[in-house]
């Protein structure tokens, strides 16, 4: 996968992406991106991704330990990197 190509321009992505990543960018934070995206490609699903790298928005979300996903604004795990399965089935 190249990240750069899935990675939004967009400089508030949080105000449109469906699923978002939260985390400074770190490498743990880019691998629960990679994993999203590979989710993604194998539901053959069309869905924005964001990452949201900006503290103070991370902190809205209440979130304490990244990388983080959220789904439609809802927290759906913190601290860890999920495997692309345990997207999909967050995702189901």
């Amino acid at each position: 996968y190249d990240l750069k190509a899935e990675v939004q321009t967009d400089p508030e992505p949080q105000k449109n992406a469906r699923i978002l990543v939260l985390g400074a960018g770190c490498p743990s934070c880019r691998a629960l991106e990679q994993a999203v995206l590979r989710a993604l490609d194998d539901l053959n699903a069309n869905i924005s991704v964001g990452h949201v790298t900006d503290y103070a928005e991370i902190a809205k979300f209440g979130v304490m330990s990244t990388p983080a996903l959220v789904v439609d604004g809802v927290v759906k795990s913190t601290g860890r990197v999920l495997s692309p399965e345990d997207i999909q089935k967050l995702l189901a």
